[in-house]
Order: C-alpha cells, then structure tokens, then sequence
C-alpha cells in the first residue's frame, strides 16, 4: 500500500514539473520572438508592417530613400539631444547658474521641435506614396504605437 502511494506521488510530482518546464518554454519561446522595442514603422526591413500595409515594389523603392533620409536626420538630431542632455546634468551638478540652464533648456525645446518637425514632415512623405486604404492602415498602426508608447511623466503611469 505504501509504494502505490509513493508512486502516486511521484507521477504526480513528475506530472506538475513537466508542466512547470512547459510553461516555462513556451514563455521563452513567446517572449524570445516577440521583439522588445517596437519596430520603426517606416523601417525598409519591417516586413510586417510593409506586409500589412500591401505595399507595391514601386512603393517600396519610393518609401527607401525616404526613410534613410528621416532616420539619418533623426539619428543627427538625437546625437545633438544626447550631448545636450549630457551638458545639463554637468551644468546641474557643478554650476547653479539659472541663465545658462535656461539657455541650454531653449535649445534643447529646439532640438525637439526640429525632431517633431522631421517625424511630420517624413509622415506627410510617405502618406503620398500610399492609397487611401493602406493610409488607413497606417494611421491605425501610429494610434496603436502611440497608445502603447505612454509617456512616463503621464499621470496614467504614475508620473514615474
């Protein structure tokens, strides 16, 4: 009687651990091929936006030079916002003069002006090189990444 119970047991222990392990897989599994950064939506090598939007090869060889074009401006831009940012905490941390803050602070609001600027005008872009359908398509795709893309100073998230 004793060993039926202990091989009861033991299946069942053997049972919950197999399972364990299987979830634990198929996480990994999920997790591992889900990217962790939201692709560029006008990235040349996002299939899967180009797939759900049907572009054609000659929008696609239209949207190319466009895209290296606003991401090496951007790239540009955000070089520019880092070295900024960098002089802040070093003006912050050393010297309290409220002029030179307010100065660097200016330029930093023109760097992201000019950055929303490019972001518009690359949008404006591409919408010319689609049809009113995928345009649909894609307007609905940047409501979804700008829902999901919270600020984390928004009230919603805490203001963390």
């Amino acid at each position: 009687m004793k060993s039926k119970w202990l091989t009861v047991v033991l299946v069942l222990s053997l049972s919950i651990n197999a399972g364990v392990l299987v979830s634990m897989g198929y996480h990994y599994y999920v997790n591992a091929s889900t990217p962790s950064t939201a692709p560029c939506p006008m990235s040349p090598g996002d299939s899967h936006l180009y797939q759900s939007l049907g572009l054609s090869n000659a929008q696609l060889a239209k949207m190319e030079p466009l895209a290296q074009k606003f991401h090496g401006r951007i790239a540009e831009l955000g070089a520019a916002m880092e070295e900024k940012k960098e002089t802040l905490t070093d003006l912050l941390q050393k010297d309290s003069d409220p002029v030179k803050i307010e100065n660097l602070r200016k330029e930093m609001a023109m760097i992201q002006d000019e950055i929303q600027k490019e972001v518009i005008t690359h949008i404006t872009e591409l919408k010319k090189i689609l049809d009113p359908d995928q345009q649909q398509r894609f307007f609905n795709l940047i409501r979804q990444s700008m829902a999901r893309a919270q600020s984390p100073w928004s009230p919603i998230n805490g203001g963390k």
